[in-house]
């Protein structure tokens, strides 16, 4: 679905290939221990493939953020956690384009790898930076990382869709110095998205939920207006959100709740939606709360009660697995309610344990949604299982990515 060089597509032996990956993973608050390592496992293949066709490959990518700033630390462990799965030894330079990591690029043979150090130690890769200084592809040419790495390599290959929404030098301004090539799990990311957005096997099913509802709006109206959901299934503050919309009061806690957080913002969005798409959108038929202990359901008829409403109830969740049966393509984000407690994860459960005894074909993407995932089945029975969090949903809501515009300029 988008015209970018397969890495597969190029010669790589004996040459010096700066390889970008996204293996930002989440980190134990206390021992600063990579507690998921799903996205590094993702980058295995790729690079087994460059070192079996002896290429010489210096890894650059990120972990945490100045906006995420406990997850900022060193890449060490990802490079040993890379080195076990992938079966050689890839050397950590704790330096990421300074002398000690150009040396160490220079002197790389055919079938070696080295990793090279947090790109986010550098400003210029930090989200703020991005923020507060705006660079197209080209003005980046003279920033560090680029004067530093360009010159070393022969090849730029990207492999890190889960990032692809940053408009950062280490996503789109190699191309401007060099040869480049999507990597494998870039092209499938953006194969198997494709294929929802472009060729849904009808009745196509959205089911949007989780706290991060402004997700669920920017895809909403795009995959409504094109036709390519039948239906939309939405749950979490989503549905809250809908139901608030539709003239429906949660009650003063779950609302002021919404409010403080500055939510109740898309409510406008929401009766929009349901004014032009409204028997397409589906919310929640009940509620479920915590009263002295226990999990209590409230049909929204009987609304509004002021109890901070956590999980849909066992209506909602008898009629969305209906629809999820009979779907043939189903795209999820956002998990049904707060999982992680007990009380709250019969939503989610039943939802997961839908998709994954349908035949659809089937697609999930976010951190929160795939943890929920894995905690409930076995993701194997998914058809694919998306790396992305931000970059998906952008590029679900029809935006255009940064990187997928960098990669398919000079082509």
């Amino acid at each position: 679905m988008v015209n970018i060089t397969h890495m597969d597509d190029v010669e790589v032996k004996d040459k010096t290939v700066i390889l970008r990956v996204d293996v930002n993973s989440p980190i134990d608050g206390v021992t600063k221990k990579i507690v998921n390592d799903n996205r590094i496992k993702k980058s295995v293949p790729t690079i087994k493939s460059l070192l079996a066709r002896g290429a010489k490959v210096a890894i650059i990518a990120h972990q945490g953020d100045t906006l995420d700033y406990n997850n900022l630390i060193s890449m060490k462990e990802h490079a040993e956690k890379l080195s076990e799965h992938v079966g050689v030894n890839i050397e950590y330079v704790d330096d990421v384009a300074g002398p000690t990591a150009q040396e160490k690029v220079k002197s790389l043979k055919p079938g070696e790898a080295v990793f090279l150090g947090n790109l986010r130690y550098l400003t210029e890769e930090v989200s703020t930076f991005e923020t507060a200084v705006k660079q197209r592809p080209e003005e980046m040419l003279e920033c560090y990382l680029i004067r530093n790495l360009a010159p070393l390599g022969d090849l730029y290959i990207n492999d890190a869709f889960a990032a692809a929404h940053r408009n950062s030098p280490s996503m789109v301004a190699f191309q401007q110095r060099m040869p480049y090539a999507g990597g494998p799990l870039l092209m499938e990311e953006v194969t198997y998205l494709s294929r929802v957005l472009k060729e849904p096997k009808k009745p196509c099913i959205f089911v949007l939920g989780g706290a991060k509802i402004s997700d669920a709006f920017g895809m909403m109206e795009r995959v409504l207006a094109t036709d390519v959901a039948d239906k939309i299934l939405t749950c979490g503050i989503t549905g809250e959100i809908m139901l608030m919309a539709k003239g429906i009061s949660v009650g003063k806690t779950k609302e002021q709740f919404i409010k403080d957080r500055n939510l109740d913002v898309f409510i406008k969005e929401a009766k929009k939606y349901l004014e032009e798409y409204g028997a397409r959108i589906h919310f929640p038929k009940d509620l479920a709360y915590e009263e002295d202990g226990l999990r209590k359901e409230l049909v929204i008829d009987d609304l509004p009660k002021d109890y901070m409403f956590m999980d849909i109830g066992i209506r909602t969740i008898e009629e969305y697995e209906e629809i999820l049966g009979e779907a043939n393509t189903i795209f999820v984000n956002g998990p049904a309610g707060a999982y992680e407690n007990q009380l709250f994860c019969k939503g989610t459960k039943a939802i997961w344990n839908a998709i994954a005894d349908s035949p659809a074909y089937s697609v999930i993407g976010g951190g929160d949604t795939v943890a929920a995932a894995q905690k409930f089945i076995d993701t194997s029975k998914i058809s694919y299982v998306s790396t992305a969090g931000g970059a998906m949903v952008n590029f679900m809501s029809g935006k255009k990515l940064p990187l997928i515009e960098a990669m398919e300029r000079k082509e």
